[in-house]
């Protein structure tokens, strides 16, 4: 059985991105169709859907100039093959003729030949007049973002945009962190030179290392056994800021898919207890899975953390770490279909259950005990405006001052996301006043 030819990556592309379209993530359905391809065209597969996305915004107003009328709803997939035809165009290293060439033979495994004609007019026409289309963009669509998140970046962010939003639009880096309860991170650095791995130590943690290029997990050595773990940087600072001690008895209230909790219990052997929790079943075996790599255990409780009294019952933690759900503005790199699935009335709704997050698990926090508020988000009505408002409800809470990392705010620090370096990460510290 030969492998699928080019075009055969294109037209799987398209039915990946129509379904991102259409309101879904694109983990889920990016995942299914990798089987469905031979191992050499999975990398041009995920080039493609990651890359298209990143660009979706600025690509969709290319779109909107080159076509007539809007597609019908059932074609989503045409659409889809457009934007990916104008990413290649655009942003790609895939020779031009090449890129229309084989985006114009998708139309056949779609079963849409009708297409043919429209794909290959627009990619041409976008071939001759791209400075043109360009020239006539709105600043948010030329820095390929939403017009909403173009707005509230401008707004948080005035003295730091421009980096922000083109970190949003470039590849991440591959962050690894290094399992210091199995090696050193000098001497895991040297094993993955030894692999024919390039790498660098973070700068942030004592456990972060970046790759010059990303591998797959199987061609690091030891990965199986537990040498190391996929995490940003950032990500990673949260078992240190936590401050949690030997003895100690510590909640991840949010902890899917665990990679918080496994460093908690790489970075502080001999925890009194370590509890992970999270309101979905499913992403808990996740953290089982992750557990067992490691080598680590920890108690997983299925519980909504902002009402976990019945899992919980009156059970007191030393230390509780809130990694909430958030807008995850701060990983658009990662995620870019978050350009497409967020919208400007989503931050009240993720502020709101935040703060119910915290007041839930509050009351499970001794007298004199830490509490670690994290997001993924760079937008401060997720962030600091969150903690004053659990401050102004609180009157046994205080702020404690973190290290000199990021960003500082009225409230807490921010990480930015930055070009081969950490994601965009917020941090606030708080203790229950004894």
């Amino acid at each position: 059985m030969t492998a699928p030819s080019v075009r055969g990556v294109r037209a799987t592309a398209a039915s990946v991105l129509a379904q991102v379209l259409a309101g879904s993530t694109l983990d889920g359905p990016l995942a299914q169709a990798m089987p469905g391809l031979g191992e050499r065209d999975r990398p041009l597969l995920a080039q493609l859907c990651y890359g298209s996305l990143r660009l979706a915004p600025r690509l969709q107003a290319f779109l909107t100039q080159l076509v007539d009328k809007p597609l019908r709803e059932r074609d989503s997939d045409i659409q889809a093959l457009l934007l990916l035809g104008l990413y290649q165009l655009s942003d790609s290293r895939i020779p031009d003729h090449a890129a229309v060439a084989a985006t114009v033979e998708a139309t056949r495994e779609l079963g849409k030949p009708w297409a043919k004609g429209l794909v290959n007019a627009v990619l041409r026409r976008y071939g001759r007049e791209a400075e043109t289309l360009a020239g006539s963009l709105s600043p948010a669509a030329a820095a390929a973002h939403p017009q909403w998140l173009y707005r509230a970046l401008h707004a948080a962010w005035p003295d730091h945009v421009t980096a922000l939003l083109a970190t949003n639009n470039q590849q991440p880096p591959m962050t690894l962190r290094v399992n210091l309860l199995k090696a050193s991170r000098d001497d895991w650095i040297v094993q993955l030179a030894a692999h024919g791995i390039p790498s660098r130590a973070g700068t942030l943690t004592r456990e972060a290392v970046y790759l010059t290029q990303p591998v797959a997990v199987d061609q690091l050595p030891d990965f199986t056994a537990g040498a190391a773990s996929v995490q940003d940087e950032a990500a990673q600072l949260a078992a240190h800021l936590l401050g949690a001690e030997p003895g100690d008895h510590v909640l991840d209230a949010c902890a899917a898919p665990g990679g918080k909790t496994c460093h908690l219990l790489e970075a502080v052997p001999g925890l009194g207890s370590m509890t992970a929790m999270d309101i979905d079943a499913g992403r808990l075996q996740r953290v089982r899975e992750n557990l067992d790599r490691l080598q680590l255990d920890a108690e997983l409780v299925t519980a909504n953390a902002a009402d976990p009294a019945g899992a919980l019952a009156d059970r007191q933690f030393d230390r509780i770490l809130v990694d909430a759900p958030c807008s995850a503005t701060g990983v658009i790199r990662r995620h870019p279909d978050i350009k497409h699935l967020r919208r400007a009335q989503d931050i009240a709704g993720y502020a709101a259950q935040q703060l119910q997050i915290l007041s839930g698990v509050w009351t499970h926090l001794r007298p004199g005990g830490r509490l670690l508020y994290v997001t993924c988000s760079v937008l401060p009505k997720e962030n600091q405006a969150v903690i004053a408002d659990f401050l102004a409800l609180q009157d046994n809470a205080d702020d404690v001052p973190l290290p000199d990392i990021g960003l500082p705010c009225t409230h807490g620090r921010q990480i930015m996301p930055c070009q081969d370096g950490p994601d965009g990460l917020y941090f606030a510290l708080l203790e229950k006043r004894r």
